[in-house]
């Protein structure tokens, strides 16, 4: 960027002063605007924005440190070099002015060649720190780009695991796309709740539903023997269906810690391990009571049970949805978070439109 295409702001009470250095910096060059007047100068600041502005400290009304706070209280000029300028030369005074954000401090009177060489300097520092900070933004929106190519990748792996511990568990096709529109409905009336508005943000919500289908992929890791059996499972083999919530969680705390800060990733583990917790304290695998079940782990515990209510399995039928609306509202406060249940009741049409509209017949008779 040449001379020419620098603003400087020129403020000083002293016109001659103002007329002096105007003439100076627009013979090499620069473009200039000169204020006698601090509230006239902060006022057209916006008009223009300048690249540099040169402050006198001693004014009336309002000084020079006034006038540059005022400045870089303004998010946009919070960069903007502010060159102080002064017929006091006296370090106190000069250290108020670099501690109140100026870069530089020019006392009268003036030498030309100083002025223009310290001036030419902080104009090419300001270029020069204003292109690091593009720089360093394109250079993380690249980063950003290759994180979330990867991590899509590999949840594109992990949700090709959840789907396949579906369909070893004999669950049919729609279901992980039913849980996701369940869990979202669920959150999003939640939200409106005053105690919890500050938890149920949009991204929460969002990575709820992302999240969702996650919570049973240790089900991959559990024998088929245990898994398939289409008789009532003995204590032992209980115990090792049990493990799939630990088998679960582990997996993807794995997979989380190769990628620390991932919000989704961090979700689906406490999902997968804790969505088989009750509230009142007598589910698994760590017997957690009450709100000491993760908030995400609550509402996919109330979304797994309705779609299991709904869907026909090897053993058992299909059940309606008042069926279903029934039981939940029977467990409150026993399985279900009693808040879940109540958020649950404003939206069960959407259930019940979701269950249809994807039901699993539906996706078998096409």
């Amino acid at each position: 960027m040449s001379a020419g295409d620098r603003l400087i702001m020129i403020v000083d009470d002293r016109v001659d002063i103002v007329n002096v250095l105007t003439l100076t910096l627009r013979n090499h060059g620069y473009r200039t605007v000169g204020f006698t007047d601090a509230a006239a100068a902060l006022a057209a600041l916006d008009a223009e924005p300048p690249d540099l502005i040169m402050v006198d400290i001693n004014m009336p009304i309002m000084d020079g440190y006034e006038v540059c706070a005022q400045i870089k209280s303004r998010p946009r000029f919070h960069d903007t070099p502010v060159v102080f300028m002064s017929g006091m030369d006296d370090a106190t005074v000069k250290v108020r002015a670099f501690s109140q954000g100026g870069v530089d401090y020019l006392t009268k009177p003036f030498r030309r060649e100083e002025v223009l060489a310290r001036l030419a300097t902080h104009l090419r520092l300001s270029q020069m720190q204003a292109e690091l900070a593009r720089r360093n933004e394109d250079l993380q929106q690249i980063v950003e780009k290759q994180v979330r190519e990867i991590a899509d990748g590999h949840l594109a792996t992990i949700y090709a695991l959840a789907r396949l511990a579906e369909c070893k568990d004999g669950v049919m096709a729609r279901h992980l796309e039913r849980v996701q529109l369940y869990t979202r409905a669920l959150a999003t009336r939640l939200g409106r709740q005053p105690d919890l508005q500050a938890q149920l943000t949009p991204a929460y919500i969002d990575n709820l539903q992302r999240a969702s289908p996650l919570h049973d992929i240790g089900k991959v890791g559990t024998p088929d023997s245990v898994l398939l059996k289409p008789d009532r499972l003995t204590e032992a083999e209980m115990a090792i269906m049990r493990q799939h919530t630990v088998l679960g969680a582990t997996t993807l705390g794995e997979v989380s810690a190769k990628y620390p800060g991932n919000s989704l990733l961090s979700m689906g583990t406490r999902i997968a391990r804790s969505h088989h917790e009750k509230w009142d304290g007598s589910g698994y695998p760590d017997g957690m009571r009450g709100r000491e079940i993760p908030l995400c782990a609550r509402i996919m515990a109330l979304a797994d049970a309705y779609d299991a209510i709904r869907s026909k399995r090897q053993y058992k039928l299909a059940m309606s949805h008042e069926e279903a609306v029934r039981r939940i509202l029977l467990d409150s406060g026993r399985h279900f978070d009693p808040q879940v249940v109540t958020a649950f009741q404003d939206v069960a049409a959407e259930f019940d439109a979701v269950a249809e509209g994807l039901s699993d017949d539906a996706v078998n008779a096409v």
